[in-house]
């Protein structure tokens, strides 16, 4: 087992990965620019090691400094937590040529599934359902034509190398493709460098559904159930349960067992999430996650289960802790995403914490690294805690939510616990009835 490792992220993630590495006997390292140095996670750490000013590019992102933060220290294993170097294969690979193990996927599986075309052929032919689309990138204009009058519009045009929603335009009709496709291009060029597009046919009411997965380099993958992230703002997710409520008992037995399947036939070492659209009784895979994801915590809420250490483990060398007939699903558990944002024009909102108190209790979790007295920067996500909870039921769950949501302070800057409170009180969420547009269709009401 490692003994030191380096935690290359920042916020709730980097601590969550530290209190991990803490249960096991692992001591820590913390990386923060100077913008986080009174940050949680580097006060908690073991030691700490400043990595750059507080632009992302010139810290978090930067490898030689995040590199020689982990030789001058002598970490053994570097974890990349969620977002900045997670799904970065190059970086993956620079992890291990200098000696140290990556508490993630091999570079090569971060980047098959990076590409989005390359990913559905992959998983296409290891036997996932696909969304009907294009085989691959479209050539151009005319091959996107082709492609959208076979398959019947609305049509969706993705950035190959996209994610979060960036290079993702509708054409509802033949008439609105040129735009489409030329507006997608020139987001996909600007966010990832690379202009390249596909198509897939356009789902009306789908709900996003994803799969916890958990492989080891020992030929063994397990599921740890579905989670429905449908509650979605500019494809970002906002609320996020486990179990769906949009399912039966046979669909998530299904679906969790194939997917499992998959990364069997992968090979795939580590935690990774595979992600659907689900309409009509049908799924269509539509990415893979190659890393931990913020939501993690419902998984671990319904099964009891710490996927971080789980991770860790199996980075290690280790094979799984669990069979799949060893993982008992009790009860239901959801995650509410809270941001330092205006609740109304989710205009962002840094500044210093003025009175902070989570909510506590039974089955109540918070992930977070706000205290009283912390400054909130503008450079990073607006992401400042989870509210986790968890009931024997989702009617109960749906209790225990609503009065951790009325106990939740965090005062001194905007937050978007208003719009939590208001949103678990509308009556499609309290019934389930709701898809991946369902959100932004509510805010456009208000």
């Amino acid at each position: 087992m490692f003994e030191k490792v380096l935690i290359a992220n920042r916020g709730e993630i980097a601590l969550r990965i530290h209190r991990a590495c803490r249960e096991m006997g692992i001591r820590t390292v913390a990386i923060h620019s100077t913008a986080d140095a009174d940050a949680m996670h580097v006060r908690l750490a073991d030691e700490s090691v400043c990595v750059g000013p507080p632009a992302s590019k010139d810290s978090y992102l930067n490898i030689p400094a995040i590199l020689t933060a982990a030789a001058i220290t002598g970490a053994d294993a570097i974890h990349p937590g969620i977002g900045f170097m997670s799904e970065n294969a190059k970086f993956a690979e620079m992890v291990e040529q200098h000696g140290f193990a990556f508490i993630g996927p091999t570079p090569d599986h971060i980047r098959i599934m990076g590409d989005k075309v390359t990913a559905k052929k992959t998983v296409k032919d290891l036997g996932l359902p696909t969304v009907p689309g294009s085989d691959g990138a479209l050539k151009d204009l005319d091959d996107a034509r082709k492609v959208g009058d076979a398959i019947g519009y609305p049509v969706l045009i993705k950035a190959a190398a996209g994610g979060g929603g960036k290079g993702m335009k509708v054409a509802r009709t033949a008439a609105d493709l040129e735009d489409s496709w030329n507006l997608a291009r020139g987001e996909a060029r600007a966010a990832f460098g690379n202009d390249e597009v596909y198509m897939e046919k356009y789902l009306e009411k789908p709900r996003h559904i994803e799969v916890q997965l958990l492989g080891d380099s020992h030929g063994n993958a397990v599921h740890f159930g579905e989670r429905d992230c449908s509650i979605q703002r500019r494809h970002q997710k906002v609320i996020e349960e486990a179990p769906s409520p949009g399912l039966n008992a046979s669909e998530r037995m299904e679906i969790g067992n194939l997917a499992a399947d998959v990364i069997r036939k992968l090979g795939y070492r580590g935690v990774g999430t595979i992600e659907f659209l689900y309409e009509g009784g049908k799924f269509y895979f539509i990415e893979m996650n190659t890393r931990l994801q913020i939501e993690h915590t419902i998984s671990e809420m319904i099964t009891g289960i710490d996927l971080v250490r789980e991770q860790i483990r199996v980075a290690a060398g280790l094979p799984l802790s669990y069979a799949q007939k060893d993982i008992v699903f009790s009860g239901h558990s959801i995650e509410c995403r809270i941001n330092a944002e205006n609740p109304e024009t989710f205009a962002p909102s840094p500044g210093v914490i003025k009175g902070y108190h989570p909510p506590g209790g039974l089955d109540v979790r918070v992930d977070s690294a706000l205290y009283d007295g912390y400054r909130v920067p503008s450079n990073y996500d607006s992401m400042i805690a989870k509210l986790i909870v968890h009931g024997s039921n989702r009617n109960e769950c749906l209790l225990r939510l609503r009065r951790a949501l009325e106990e939740f302070v965090i005062g001194g800057i905007d937050t978007t616990l208003p719009l939590h409170r208001h949103l678990i009180a509308q009556t499609d969420f309290i019934n389930g009835d709701y898809d991946i547009h369902w959100l932004e269709k509510f805010l456009d009401k208000k």
